[in-house]
């Protein structure tokens, strides 16, 4: 809270030592908007009003606040980075940017901050860019409420919606992005806050986490992405409250985990993917109130994961609701509800007394080979399973719920 109140703290600073108020347009004093940046003095605030404007790259070199009236189009002509921000404490509210060039080289893209500090870029429309916005070396920089789209088919032609390289002390805030490769992308991105974003249709990712530590995303909502979420090579992540829905494919998934530690997920919604979690080389997490309904896999737990804590979740409606791929056991499972769960509570205390064994023996085949899922819901299939409880033989002894409830948990 202290850091966020820090950054408001120097935009609002910002707001209160402009010096002039320069106004762009066809009746203004200034006809482009390159002249206005460049007349001006650090503080001034530039409005542009409606038009179209076509002048390559638009470089604002000092700081000064931009705000477009009825939303100005800045079109890069498919040529141009659109709006480049080399100095701290920029603002660019209400603009439409669109077009940029399309190149893999220099990332061109709608608007790109570079090297600076405190920059806002709220209540933009993006549309048609290579790369929406790109921070390279930023802190305490917020992006909020822009609407980023772009019409990506293959992920080699298209950058990310909001790109996030070696910075620091982020805000990304209820923004919406579709069609890019990823919809956010960090990478060695610290200390830094992902919150009420909508990322759909891309791609590759919704989200895409690299190296970046101590940062966490809260109330995102997930639908549609080529892959889900990765979260990978990184410690000290907090998920809290997001969606994943319906990302289907071979190797897709809601939320992948690789090479993650000492992390938190709590009270997230996995609904119709194939697979809710996929976690490999993942340590000390501790995943609870979480929901995981109607995916193929609501949990694939791979034999690298070690002292991971899965506790007081909903499995309600998925093929499997559990998975592994080895037989040693280094994950503990307690207070979850299984939909699948036949036991009883005599003692009334609403946890079975009976442990119940999420990893079915069908899994375990499928696990090993993946042709089997052909013969899903044949009668083989379930008196294998039935044969399996009554005599486990495949199953791993301490893959086990001791206390699985008996009512879903209200989350």
């Amino acid at each position: 809270m202290i850091r966020i109140f820090y950054i408001f703290l120097l935009f609002f600073s910002a707001f209160l030592s402009q010096a002039n108020n320069v106004h762009v347009g066809k009746s203004q004093v200034f006809s482009t908007i390159k002249e206005a940046i460049a007349k001006s003095n650090a503080g001034d605030t530039i409005w542009v009003h409606e038009g179209i404007y076509r002048e390559g790259n638009l470089v604002v070199d000092k700081r000064l606040i931009l705000i477009g009236k009825n939303y100005p189009i800045l079109d890069g002509n498919k040529k141009h980075e659109v709006l480049s921000v080399k100095a701290d404490f920029t603002c660019v509210k209400g603009f439409k940017i669109q077009h940029s060039g399309y190149a893999s080289l220099d990332d061109p893209c709608g608007i790109k901050v570079y090297e600076s500090r405190g920059v806002e870029i709220t209540d933009n429309i993006l549309d048609d860019n290579f790369f929406g916005i790109y921070i390279q070396y930023g802190k305490q920089c917020v992006v909020k409420n822009n609407r980023i789209r772009a019409y990506g088919v293959e992920e080699q032609q298209i950058g990310n919606g909001i790109h996030c390289w070696k910075s620091d002390s982020l805000l990304i805030i209820g923004n919406r992005i579709e069609g890019h490769r990823d919809g956010i992308y960090f990478e060695f991105v610290t200390n830094s806050v992902i919150w009420r974003n909508r990322s759909f249709n891309n791609i590759r990712y919704g989200l895409h986490f690299m190296f970046s530590n101590n940062d966490a995303y809260i109330t995102n909502y997930f639908k549609h992405n080529g892959a889900g979420v990765a979260v990978m090579f990184t410690k000290n992540v907090k998920m809290f409250n997001n969606s994943f829905e319906e990302n289907w494919g071979d190797a897709a998934y809601g939320l992948m985990l690789k090479e993650i530690s000492d992390s938190y997920i709590t009270g997230n919604h996995f609904l119709k993917n194939t697979t809710g979690i996929y976690m490999e080389g993942t340590n000390r997490i501790l995943a609870e109130h979480n929901t995981f309904q109607a995916n193929g896999w609501g949990m694939k737990i791979q034999a690298s994961c070690m002292d991971n804590e899965i506790r007081s979740n909903n499995f309600i409606g998925n093929t499997f609701d559990v998975s592994t791929n080895g037989s040693t056991v280094l994950n503990t499972f307690n207070g979850n509800y299984w939909d699948k769960y036949n036991g009883y509570d005599l003692d009334r205390n609403k946890t079975g007394d009976v442990p119940y064994h999420p990893l079915s023996v069908f899994s375990v085949i499928v696990e090993q080979t993946p042709p089997a899922m052909l013969l899903f819901r044949s009668f083989m299939v379930d008196l294998l399973d039935k044969s399996e409880k009554i005599a486990p033989s495949l199953t791993p002894d301490h893959f086990v719920d001791n206390q699985p409830l008996l009512h879903s948990l209200p989350l």
